[in-house]
Formats: structure tokens, sequence, C-alpha cells
């Protein structure tokens, strides 16, 4: 299907089209590669949150702090 056929569909086939996608994703989503220097990275962020030098923040909090600082 090309994006010239998909800007034509009505928008409530194109959520269907999305949600289907979205699912198919998440069931796959352990058999996207993740490379070394990734994993790396995830490594260091998770062991950062775990020794308290980081703490994870709910997107709310990210969003209305945007700009303040």
């Amino acid at each position: 299907m090309s994006i010239a056929e998909i800007r034509k569909l009505p928008l409530l086939e194109k959520f269907h089209i999305l949600e289907s996608i979205w699912v198919d994703l998440a069931d796959r989503v352990e058999e996207m590669p993740v490379s070394d220097s990734d994993k790396s990275l995830l490594d260091n962020r998770l062991r950062r949150i775990e020794s308290g030098k980081a703490r994870v923040l709910k997107w709310d909090e990210v969003k209305h702090s945007i700009g303040k600082l």
C-alpha cells in the first residue's frame, strides 16, 4: 500500500491499521536486535538508578518541567 493510498483511507480505518501494527510490534519486540553499545548504555543507566545516582521520572513530571530550567 502506498502513502498516497493510505492518505485516501478514512481516519477510522487508519486508526484500526495503526492499532494492528502496534499490537504486532508489541508482540515481536523481543525480536528487535539491540547493539552492544545500546546494551551498555541501558545497563549503565539501570546501575545508576539502582545505586540511587539517578531516578526515573514520570512523564507528567518531565512534561511540566520542560522550559522551566
